[in-house]
């Protein structure tokens, strides 16, 4: 008799045949491994999910979108997969952003423990890094269900002591919404982030967003930039400053503005009533040739000042990239292609895992740049 693990939910069983689902989660096969498979490592899990993802993603060390990635291959009008729309200018410009902040490096002082623990929408977490709201599991090789993809971040994100976003694609509807199915699941441990649809379909996501528990609720504004989405039959589009205010008002969850990247349109969504600006292109996915979200994040919080919560997401790999965004004003960060990769090479433990690493990496940033807790990240840890 063999021993078997299901990745999404962590259940364990024994028969001499590999379970076609999980009797728990109701996972399918491509998520249950053998118990001796169970990766130790992140490095194993990296390999598992280069297997899974051969020709769209190699889950090179270095994410960066650069020409020699197989990410970046011309796609001539099939869906661009991981990478970056046009010649991934943007997506390059995420990482090169970062890449050219230097940190201080401070060693005298009194030694300390950091610690980055911290508060978001009310929800305590162990550190300020969120999985991003990506989505579209079966444009990965349909290396696994689009639920428990969805399960699997959110399942993983809580057990690292974080929470996890949820995003939208064209094959989701308000009856079928994997992400919103995976929220029920985990008892409403998530943050669904919608489409720009039209209102009253945002509307009813929303309610039903509000009937699981979720902590909070968003939309992706960039996301009218989504031509799958109408060639699909779910059109999208852009927002008014009173679009905006009319879905704040309607739920009594924080509201999250996603897509940002002009000063004076963040100041809008504050003027609306969000809750949440989160600064990203979109991991340069919808328009090609645009500033990196590090170039344009200190000035949105210049001109928003402390009144309102910014995230930011683009071009953020590893825990010191973490702490250069929250000292260029950032409350929290959310990870993206590092997140899709984690999971589906090794479901729930792979995402677990990789947010455990970059907590550690992070608190070895603190340490070496004198930052005791993450409020104090701020341009003073940052070489001029």
């Amino acid at each position: 008799m063999n021993k078997w693990y299901c990745s999404v939910c962590h259940e364990k069983s024994i028969s001499e045949n590999k379970p076609a689902t999980c009797k728990v989660c109701h996972a399918d096969d491509r998520m249950i491994m053998n118990v001796e498979a169970i990766p130790q490592s992140l490095e194993q899990v990296r390999d598992l999910a280069r297997t899974k993802l051969k020709g769209i993603c190699a889950a090179y060390p270095s994410c960066d979108g650069s020409f020699d990635k197989i990410c970046q291959r011309e796609a001539y009008g099939k869906p661009i997969g991981l990478g970056g729309v046009g010649q991934g200018r943007s997506f390059r410009a995420n990482s090169l952003s970062l890449a050219n902040i230097q940190l201080n490096m401070s060693v005298v002082g009194d030694h300390f423990e950091p610690d980055p623990s911290c508060s978001f929408l009310g929800v305590d977490l162990d550190f300020p890094v969120l999985a991003s709201s990506t989505a579209g599991a079966q444009t990965y090789n349909n290396a696994l269900d689009e639920t428990m993809f969805c399960t699997s971040v959110l399942n993983g994100s809580k057990n690292a002591g974080t929470i996890g976003l949820r995003g939208d694609t064209w094959f989701y509807t308000p009856e079928d919404n994997p992400s919103l199915k995976a929220m029920k699941a985990c008892n409403g441990y998530g943050i669904p982030i919608f489409k720009p649809r039209a209102q009253d379909v945002l509307k009813k996501l929303i309610e039903t967003a509000e009937s699981h528990g979720c902590k909070a609720v968003g939309m992706d504004l960039d996301g009218c930039g989504s031509t799958i989405m109408a060639l699909h039959g779910q059109p999208v589009f852009k927002k008014s400053v009173k679009d905006i205010e009319e879905l704040v008002n309607f739920t009594s969850l924080p509201f999250i503005a996603k897509g940002i990247m002009l000063p004076d349109e963040a100041q809008k969504c504050v003027d609306a009533g969000v809750s949440v600006i989160a600064v990203s292109n979109h991991g340069g996915r919808v328009l090609d040739s645009t500033p990196g979200v590090a170039t344009m994040l200190p000035l949105i919080r210049e001109k928003l000042g402390d009144s309102v919560t910014i995230t930011a997401d683009g071009g953020i790999r590893t825990g010191y990239d973490v702490l250069k965004m929250l000292a260029l004003g950032a409350d929290a960060v959310l990870l993206g292609r590092d997140i899709i990769r984690a999971a589906v090479g090794a479901g729930a433990l792979g995402v677990q895992m990789h947010l455990e690493h970059i907590k550690q990496t992070l608190k070895k940033a603190m340490f070496m740049t004198g930052t005791k807790t993450v409020k104090m990240a701020d341009s003073r840890i940052l070489f001029k």
